[in-house]
């Protein structure tokens, strides 16, 4: 999916390293999988600020004031670019 300037800068949620702030570019995952995180609020645009990766367990987002919990698999197919923190 993507390419050109959409794909520069843009890594997995399950790579961004602790404290940092992300926006969510896209989704890289089948319909069933895509519609389980739109049903969570992960939509392009979004932004996430990552609270815990430790390369093991469960990745915890927060967006929107609202922490999720999401599995190494979920992660690797959700697309981001990094932000500034507010």
């Amino acid at each position: 999916m993507g390419g050109g300037a959409e794909g520069d800068n843009v890594l997995a949620l399950g790579s961004v390293a602790e404290g940092q702030c992300v926006r969510l570019a896209r989704l890289d995952a089948g319909g069933g999988m895509a519609a389980r995180l739109t049903a969570m609020g992960l939509v392009p645009g979004v932004e996430l600020r990552m609270l815990r990766n430790k390369g093991r367990g469960p990745a915890l987002v927060e967006v929107k004031h609202t922490r999720l919990a999401l599995g190494r698999g979920m992660a690797a197919r959700i697309l981001v670019k990094t932000i500034p923190c507010p």
